[in-house]
């Protein structure tokens, strides 16, 4: 994650000692270079059935030589967004780094979330780089507590990680603490390793630089041999953050090649976004150095705090890809260009031309007042189809309205007693989108007059989140047992963590169950969710709510 280089300015003298302390890292790592290479380890003990290093290379377990393209994720602030893998696949990336948990603050996603998370993955055909977030080690925190607690949480996922070493590498902790000491980054980034193999895990393991990510110490750089020789499978890749410490050209090139040259595998974890100010180097530089070493890429954010690669304004709509977006994926050296799909999804190439064919006419299923399930014959591709959109069809006019992985969705937040025409596009990994299907007509049932109203407020704001508090009041003469709330963001904001109910959201629509303590409502009573929200730069309310299909008033 994005972060400045220091919290305070620096002197003269304080640059300079920056400056000597760098140049230190350059002479420790540069002068070990030929040794190092000599002396780098060839995976002892690894079994190389799944993503390993061999001589300071990222492998497959065929041995295929595997450079990561991608971006990043932010899952646990965006947990309902998980369709947004398929669109990153379709845009051309072959590997995606998920936000699973907030190290700092300890907010943890659970075994079930995460196991779901590396299904769409491999259903999406991405090498899934899972990362404990924000291990920074603030207040009375210390990078050895916080990557100690890391790798304990990821031996409590380690039922669930099993057996995906093909498709899973372990970002230990991101952007381990901030200070300047190397112990304090080598020591327990050792600790946190040796802890992980100890309890079994064959995974490769990613480690972030210290200094937020960014190393402007040359920490990482000077003591990376160290830790590397300290993993006893030698199955350990480093990542560098480079955001406003790297500056020019000449030095992205350098600290990538000392590393190069003394065979460490490397990867560039973060980076991204325009010039503001951070004071951003030259992001394409980054990208043309990378490409010319084969080291991988992955850029800031998808759907991220800062300078995200969709335009959140909208939505997540990946038609809607902001200017830094649209450099990441289709600039010169950008990830559609350079991508190659790793060997054991079947290793597609950013070469594939050839489009799907059209997916057969849509038939309609379950057609209720607010919602209709749409089914289709499956797509053929040379590849592989990736994904399916379906599009409301009016005159010449077409809407996006849901997107699916298989040959059938669900489209909600339809009006009661209106027609419509739909229509699907199939999409393969390289982006093509096939011809459109022949179209389908529905009309929506009228909808039974509700006997609800509904009261919709926002409790409290602040830059990009809000929470939201919605009261569900029963106006009728009979109790309600078990319910489903409906509606829509207009302005593309999205529920984060909800009590009271259960959201469902495909993009602005949101579907609520119940909790149970909440699944009754008596006649004349009421029951209220609440909820944590993202937001952009505005915050509608939304416009109209149905329970169980039916509309109700609002209050």
């Amino acid at each position: 994650m994005r972060r400045a280089r220091s919290t305070t300015p620096q002197s003269p003298l304080t640059r300079l000692l920056t400056c000597l302390a760098a140049l230190l890292g350059l002479v420790v790592l540069g002068a070990a270079g030929p040794a190092a290479a000599q002396a780098a380890p060839s995976s002892p003990g690894v079994k190389a059935t799944g993503l390993h290093i061999g001589n300071g290379r990222l492998l497959e377990g065929n041995g295929n030589d595997f450079v990561m393209r991608g971006v990043n994720h932010a899952h646990t602030w965006y947990p309902n967004q998980l369709q947004s893998l398929a669109d990153v696949k379709a845009l051309g990336a072959n590997t995606v780094r998920v936000v699973l948990a907030d190290g700092h603050r300890w907010t943890k996603n659970s075994a079930q979330d995460v196991a779901n998370v590396v299904r769409q993955c491999k259903a999406n055909r991405l090498i899934c780089v899972l990362e404990v977030h924000d291990t920074t080690g603030y207040g009375e925190e210390s990078a050895a507590g916080t990557l100690d607690q890391a790798a304990d949480y990821w031996i409590g996922l380690k039922s669930v990680l099993a057996g995906e070493e093909n498709y899973v590498i372990i970002n230990i902790g991101n952007e381990p603490w901030g200070n300047t000491n190397p112990d304090g980054w080598t020591d327990p980034t050792v600790a946190a390793v040796k802890k992980l193999r100890n309890a079994g895990f064959e995974h490769t393991i990613m480690v972030d630089a210290p200094n937020w990510g960014q190393d402007w110490q040359g920490v990482m750089r000077a003591n990376a041999k160290t830790v590397y020789d300290a993993d006893p499978t030698g199955n350990l890749i480093f990542s560098i953050h480079m955001y406003s410490v790297f500056d020019t050209a000449a030095e992205i090139t350098d600290y990538l090649n000392a590393f190069v040259s003394a065979k460490l595998p490397i990867l560039i974890g973060e980076f991204g976004g325009p010039a503001d100010q951070w004071g951003d180097p030259d992001e394409d530089t980054m990208m043309a150095t990378a490409q010319q070493l084969k080291l991988g890429y992955l850029a800031w954010s998808w759907s991220g705090n800062t300078d995200p690669i969709l335009d959140l304004s909208i939505g997540f709509d990946p038609e809607q890809l902001s200017a830094w977006g649209q450099r990441i994926f289709n600039g010169v050296n950008g990830i559609a260009q350079t991508s190659k799909e790793a060997t054991v999804f079947g290793g597609g190439t950013p070469g594939d031309t050839q489009a799907p064919t059209a997916p057969g006419t849509p038939t309609a299923s379950a057609v209720t007042a607010t919602s209709a399930t749409l089914g289709w014959t499956a797509a053929t591709d040379n590849v592989g189809v990736t994904g399916y959109d379906v599009v409301r069809v009016s005159g010449s006019t077409e809407t996006k309205v849901a997107a699916s992985t298989t040959n059938g969705v669900t489209v909600t937040g339809l009006t009661p007693a209106t027609s419509y025409t739909f229509a699907v596009y199939a999409r393969d990994a390289a982006g093509n989108r096939s011809a459109r299907s022949a179209t389908v007509n529905v009309t929506t049932t009228s909808a039974p007059a509700g006997n609800c109203s509904v009261g919709y407020r926002v409790v409290g704001e602040w830059q990009g989140g809000f929470q939201g508090e919605i009261t569900i009041r029963n106006t009728g003469g009979s109790a309600i047992n078990g319910w489903t709330l409906g509606f829509a963001f207009a302005g593309g904001q999205t529920i984060g963590n909800m009590w009271g109910g259960t959201p469902t959201q495909n993009g602005g629509t949101v579907s609520v169950t119940p909790a149970s303590y909440t699944s009754t409502i008596s006649a004349g009573g009421s029951v209220t969710v609440g909820f944590i929200g993202a937001k952009g730069g505005t915050n509608p309310a939304p416009a109209s709510f149905t329970l169980s299909g039916s509309p109700c008033a609002t209050a």
